[in-house]
């Protein structure tokens, strides 16, 4: 490879990612319409998996090798990055109004789940038992999801805003098109990442910097992409939905599942160190804001930013 075919690989990349985007959020919202449930819905569940993809891979792939930081700190890393990076550019794009539902039910279960991680790993191990028991948590979550999907069925909105801009199709056919969408972005963001890689070792990057930065940032390509547009077209619900879906999957399916393939053991840094109050901080922050002022403010959008970049400074300084 060599430097311009690393530049058309990162700005194809790019260029791919925004149509995927674009694609999977259309696609997401004809879906929650012809299905009666609400965009949050589809953005807890169908979209907040796919887009979490790249971090279940990551995760159970370091867990097969032993890998017990690495797992652990993409958990960490991934769930700042979604709701500092991604839901901070979101809300400075456009504030992410928050439905009251999602005040009484979905953040407090993002909340929730965030609490329950130092409970497992304190002792700088987390067993096959502890995976089991995220994993039925995490199943608890989806029944819960599915639950109130079906009690507030027929009840879809868009924040008010008209429906002639999606263009409503079967379910088979939204379905398809969020398939698609979630497959654009995969590729999207593997030719990003290959390309910035390539390029950041050849102005002298280190490993560790592009690993800390560039991948840690790639993984979470897919999120930030569909979120970005959600917000440009102005559909909170599902920026919301994909931002807390993402958030609990990583915790409790990725997690789990990774402790149900191999048990354990990390450093003392990730089992009660400051990554994970970081992660805390930044939850309690989104949570707080979106609930006292039902939503995420441009100038709260700012604070997360500016708190992941005083993450980046944290990482580079140890």
């Amino acid at each position: 490879m060599n430097s311009p075919f690393a530049l058309v690989l990162l700005i194809g990349g790019l260029a791919v990612l925004w149509a995927g985007a674009e694609l999977l959020v259309a696609s997401a919202v004809s879906l929650a319409f012809k299905l009666g449930v609400s965009p949050m819905v589809v953005g807890l569940t169908i979209v907040a998996v796919g887009t979490s993809a790249p971090e279940a891979a990551a995760g159970l792939s370091a867990a097969v090798r032993g890998a017990a930081d690495v797992a652990v700190g993409n958990v960490y890393g991934s769930n700042i990055a979604n709701l500092a990076l991604v839901g901070g550019i979101s809300a400075v794009i456009l504030p992410i109004q928050t439905a009251r539902s999602a005040v009484r039910r979905e953040l407090p279960i993002l909340l929730l789940t965030t609490t329950l991680i130092p409970a497992a790993v304190w002792d700088s191990h987390l067993s096959r038992a502890e995976g089991f028991f995220f994993l039925a948590v995490f199943t608890i979550f989806l029944l819960v999801v599915i639950h109130f999907a079906r009690r507030d069925a027929n009840s879809w909105s868009d924040n008010g805003k008209p429906l002639a801009r999606y263009r409503i199709d079967s379910s088979i056919k939204a379905f398809l098109g969020i398939t698609a969408g979630l497959v654009i972005l995969a590729l999207g963001a593997e030719s990003a990442v290959r390309g910035a890689i390539f390029l950041g070792g050849r102005i002298g990057l280190s490993d560790a910097v592009i690993g800390l930065t560039i991948i840690a940032v790639g993984t979470s390509l897919p999120e930030l992409a569909t979120c970005v547009v959600a917000a440009a077209r102005g559909n909170s619900e599902l920026t919301v939905g994909n931002l807390v879906g993402s958030n609990v999957f990583n915790a409790l399916l990725v997690l789990g599942g990774a402790g149900v393939v191999r048990p354990l053991d990390m450093s003392p840094r990730l089992a009660a160190g400051a990554d994970y109050w970081i992660l805390l901080a930044t939850t309690v922050i989104f949570t707080t804001t979106a609930a006292l002022s039902g939503r995420i403010s441009r100038t709260s959008g700012g604070v997360l930013l500016a708190l992941y970049t005083a993450y980046m400074v944290y990482l580079f300084s140890t």
